[in-house]
């Protein structure tokens, strides 16, 4: 039997009305849905946790479909003939917003929604489908409904954990996945003795149980009431919630472990990407079956960032860039901000929302585990030799980009250091990029910075142009073998690659200004004798808290980091930009806080610097006035597009949001 792909496409319509993109023309939006069918004992789904026990149909293959949305060129001929395969970040479409510096949405219909129209002008046919099986609809996310794993006898039980931080008073109820997107692995019991739940101030604290009766197995229903009584609320028992009496209390890391039922088997979310990138590249060679929409495809790239960055990476080391006949699917991947970690996807009970271990959040999961880097190493805590990329007849050119604060909350520097944090060469396939002093989230679109529930305002430095240049990189070096910019990255053989320390006897002490412990090294966890089948023990063990050497960027004076590519707006800045910010008191107070940044404005002019006490230059002393910060900032983008990494398509965009000192971007009392 061989695998089985059908597309049915429910909607064609025309994309951004009509509108035409320079020599490609216009495009075209395809809404539908692929319908999967495969073959659970072929060696291509080989290693699927549990798809022997998933439900077959009368030809004895595993069914499963996913959500769909193709945007192509109405001229396939006026194409170029690639596929760029977005790996929607929990079911939401982002790679034009990034690529495109367009609005947010899951529409993707508009002539706002095109953005800047960089991928239709270069004509990509750009894919979007759902690969993350727990997630419910809403938001208009994209949907993949995948079989729920069952034994002969009965349903698939086993335990599972899940961590809750509420981020403000009143919350009393959540589901037991965390995340009210995601779907939950009902309880098997709704006796609250049978389950543990406890909570901790900080992650290594000793966690307080909290008792039987505190809590129970339910959810809060709310509406209006009869006899002019207002609102009311009703407490419903629920095998897929958690309700505390007293409720959650803002800060604190609440942790439940209990025993679920009815696991899907997720790892399929990675055939999907297979089956469908390879039916799009090869079916146009292939005159049985159907036919693929796209036309005929000569190169297909593939981006995530920060949960499908890790995706990415997983579906790449478990093989699954060969597909079903032993082709390439993917010619070159572009992950972005996953820092050293791979999905936790291929698992029973696995929950694909939940992020990787942070310093405060999610500290024991399994997203980081050796091996963290593309290059062949071996782990000097286990003996064990591996790397992401073994397959050389079928891996995929790498073009891995991260930010700051991948290397202070996400073990960057294990993307390219060995396990005890020595300099690790990468092969010759792969450039690894820094992107200096920038934060993990960094919006396309400019908006005012804020604080949240951290400390300082959050990072605000502007990215997207070098998304730009790095497919245009890839795609000439896939192309033809242009080899794009050597990677740019701390070393330990420069001194630009630092340990926490002596990053915090470097960082400039300004005035109301905390500066972080981390980060921490990564402890060396045991998941379960039966974890490399796919089954974790739940909570894990620590074998050891040293593990491995975790390490960030040097910085300059000013604070921003030194190595690795600098934006425009760190090579001219108005503060220092961190890849770290920290949490306010009373919600984990000192702690970093999930993947936010910091801007820390300088002072604006020489009197506030001497009031108070700052150590770092005013900005009118750096620049004099707007058009001496807009002059910086061109000479900045000059110098990037010199050396590859901006396209100058981008001066223009660069210097129009340098106007007005850069705002809404920045906080300054100056006129522009």
């Amino acid at each position: 039997m061989t695998n089985r792909i059908e597309l049915r496409i429910a909607e064609r319509a025309p994309f951004a009305e009509g509108m035409s993109f320079g020599e490609v023309g216009p495009y075209e939006r395809l809404w539908g849905r692929a319908h999967f069918a495969v073959d659970p004992d072929a060696p291509a789904q080989a290693g699927i946790v549990d798809i022997g026990k998933a439900p077959r149909n009368a030809d004895g293959l595993v069914e499963f479909s996913a959500d769909l949305l193709i945007l192509k060129p109405a001229d396939p001929a006026r194409g170029n003939r690639r596929v760029f395969f977005d790996w929607g970040n929990r079911g939401n479409n982002r790679a034009v917003q990034f690529f495109c510096d367009a609005p947010a949405s899951n529409e993707i219909r508009t002539v706002a929604h095109a953005g800047n129209g960089f991928f239709f002008r270069r004509g990509y046919t750009v894919v979007h489908a759902a690969w993350q099986g727990d997630l419910l609809p809403g938001s208009g996310r994209m949907i993949l409904d995948l079989p729920v794993a069952r034994e002969e006898d009965g349903p698939v039980t086993g335990q599972v954990r899940t961590e809750f931080i509420a981020n403000g008073p009143g919350v009393k109820s959540m589901p037991l996945s965390g995340r009210v997107s995601t779907r939950s692995h009902p309880t098997v019991s709704m006796d609250t003795r049978e389950a543990l739940l406890t909570r901790r101030r900080y992650p290594y604290d000793k966690p307080e149980r909290l008792p039987s009766d505190a809590w129970a197995f339910a959810r809060i229903e709310s509406g209006m009431g009869l006899d002019m009584q207002g609102a009311e609320q009703a407490l419903i028992p629920s095998d897929t919630h958690l309700y505390i009496k007293d409720g959650f209390e803002p800060g604190w890391i609440y942790e439940i472990v209990y025993i679920g039922r009815d696991p899907l088997v997720m790892g399929l979310g990675h055939v999907v990407v297979r089956d469908l990138v390879s039916f799009l590249k090869y079916r146009s060679e292939d005159d049985a079956g159907q036919a693929s929409p796209a036309g005929t495809i000569e190169k297909a790239y593939g981006w995530g960032r920060s949960q499908t960055g890790r995706a990415i990476r997983d579906f790449t080391y478990l093989g699954f860039n060969a597909d079903a006949q032993g082709r390439r699917v993917l010619d070159g991947v572009l992950p972005h901000v996953s820092g050293a970690g791979r999905m936790w996807l291929n698992h029973r009970f696995a929950n694909g929302v939940n992020p990787a271990g942070q310093q405060y959040e999610d500290h024991f999961n399994c997203a980081d585990r050796f091996p963290f880097s593309y290059a062949e190493t071996t782990d000097h805590l286990t003996g064990r030799t591996d790397a992401i990329l073994k397959q050389p007849a079928t891996d995929p050119l790498v073009i891995h980009t991260q930010t700051a604060t991948e290397y202070w909350q996400r073990r960057g520097s294990l993307v390219h250091t060995d396990t005890r944090g020595n300099d690790l060469p990468q092969p010759d396939g792969v450039r690894v990029f820094l992107w200096a002093s920038s934060q993990h989230f960094a919006d396309p679109n400019s908006k005012p910075p804020s604080r949240g529930v951290c400390q300082n305002l959050n990072n605000t430095v502007s990215t997207s142009m070098f998304f730009r240049a790095m497919l245009d990189a890839m795609d000439r070096w896939a192309t033809d073998g242009t080899a794009p910019p050597g990677s740019r990255v701390p070393l330990r053989a420069d001194g630009t690659l630092v340990d926490a320390e002596t990053w915090r006897s470097r960082f400039p002490d300004i005035p109301g200004v905390a500066k972080p412990t981390g980060p921490a090294r990564l402890p060396l966890m045991d998941f379960g004798p039966d974890f490399d089948n796919g089954i974790l023990r739940e909570p894990p063990q620590m074998v050891s808290h040293d593990g491995y050497p975790v390490m960030v960027p040097a910085v300059d004076a000013d604070g921003n980091d030194v190595p690795g590519v600098r934006a425009p707006m760190v090579q001219a800045p108005l503060g220092t930009y961190t890849g770290w910010n920290l949490r306010a008191r009373g919600l984990g107070h000192g702690a970093m806080h999930e993947f936010t940044g910091s801007y820390i404005p300088f002072p604006d002019t020489d009197g506030e610097q001497t009031v108070t006490g700052a150590p770092r230059a005013s900005v009118t002393s750096r620049y004099g006035d707007a058009a001496g910060y807009v002059t910086a900032i061109v000479e900045a983008a000059r110098r990037l597009v010199a050396d590859g990494l901006m396209l100058e398509e981008d001066l223009p965009r660069v210097e129009a949001a340098a106007r007005s000192w850069g705002r809404p971007r920045h906080e300054l009392s100056l006129k522009g």
